[in-house]
């Protein structure tokens, strides 16, 4: 009990979700209903990519990637530009950010570039949640959005090009602008993948992620290879993944679902929503954060495409409104107790200044 208790108390979104769902079934009893609440689709897709991504992490796959760009970095500047876009462009905001924001920290004290952490990792947390948003498997509430949007992977990826874009040139602009060209001597790191075989079977796996995503590819037959391969393979990576990020899904699942039930509610937040799923997503994410957001909205209306705009800019602003912006924190604190503070004025700066210039693109593209 000690155990589930201490689960639940250091993750706030999960409890919030436990409680919510719990509030909910006193309204609208549990019943058989429940299950057509789940969208198993985004669950199946979540829990393969975990698996699969935290069986490359085990390997030193991305580790490997970045030493060995490292390598050919010369500058200041260089090292910016490498720590900053080599996540986003890699993998899902949240494993970026585990991955890379250790690696990070230890290749700017290896350079004598610790006074530009706080800097450098508010930049990389930013990369990480924008660069995400261009694809239906760059975060959560893309996966779950784009399972219900109906939209193919061309459309998806033209609709968040323009703000995926800016994002990109405005982080480029911070790194001139916040970096010297001066030469830099980096220590040389011998990092090697621990078995190249199976790296080749997870990128395999990946691959068919990718045809799942696609719709070449059933999610129950993508489900089926995944857990059997890695069962005969890597079994352990089972009681590696973070479960709690499912949980958190099912339990809004039912939140939602029954919420959807309540006719009163239902029509108000529609009238609330039309029209302006964008700006309503992006206030609901600073408070709730960007993925429960998606999740409650989506059943009060049709305009996808808006709550995808929406939730992705929502992810920036306060610390809450992407939960994977408090890995970065969290790793700040512990390794440098003292600049929290500093940290977190940083972090709403840029938060709020990228925020408000994604707000305007998203506004302008709304107009035309």
């Amino acid at each position: 009990m000690k155990k589930i208790l201490y689960f639940f108390k250091n993750d706030i979104v999960l409890t919030a979700a436990l409680v919510l769902a719990v509030l909910s079934c006193f309204i609208i009893p549990p019943n058989a209903g429940y299950v057509d609440y789940i969208d198993f689709n985004t669950l199946i897709m979540l829990f393969c990519l975990m698996l699969i991504v935290e069986g490359m992490r085990g390997e030193d796959f991305f580790r490997y990637i970045g030493n060995g760009i490292l390598k050919r970095v010369a500058t200041g500047r260089g090292v910016a530009f490498t720590l900053v876009f080599l996540g986003s462009m890699l993998i899902t905001n949240d494993v970026s950010l585990i991955t890379f924001i250790p690696f990070g920290m230890m290749i700017l004290e290896m350079t004598g570039m610790s006074s530009k952490v706080c800097y450098t990792v508010v930049l990389m947390t930013i990369a990480a949640n924008l660069g995400s948003m261009f694809t239906p498997i760059g975060n959560p509430q893309n996966l779950y959005l784009y399972s219900l949007s109906g939209m193919s992977m061309g459309d998806f990826l033209w609709l968040m090009l323009p703000y995926t874009a800016l994002a990109a040139a405005v982080l480029a602009i911070c790194i001139f602008a916040g970096y010297k060209r001066e030469k830099l001597k980096v220590e040389e790191q011998t990092v090697k993948i621990r078995n190249q075989k199976r790296l080749w079977f997870y990128l395999a796996l990946f691959i068919l992620c990718l045809l799942t995503v696609s719709g070449i590819l059933p999610h129950v037959v993508l489900l089926s290879v995944v857990v059997i391969s890695l069962l005969a393979v890597k079994r352990d990576l089972f009681v590696r993944i973070d479960y709690s990020l499912l949980l958190t899904f099912i339990f809004f699942f039912v939140f939602t679902g029954n919420m959807n039930h309540m006719e009163e509610l239902r029509n108000a937040i529609i009238r609330l929503l039309s029209g302006h799923e964008i700006p309503v997503s992006v206030l609901c994410s600073q408070v709730i954060s960007n993925v429960p957001a998606a999740m409650l909205l989506s059943g009060y209306t049709d305009n996808i495409p808006g709550l995808i705009v929406g939730t992705n800019i929502g992810g920036l602003g306060t610390l809450i409104a992407s939960m994977a912006s408090l890995i970065s924190y969290k790793q700040i604190a512990m390794s440098f107790s003292k600049l929290k503070r500093k940290y977190i004025g940083i972090f709403t700066l840029f938060n709020v200044v990228f925020l408000i210039l994604l707000g305007i693109m998203a506004l302008g593209i709304h107009m035309l």
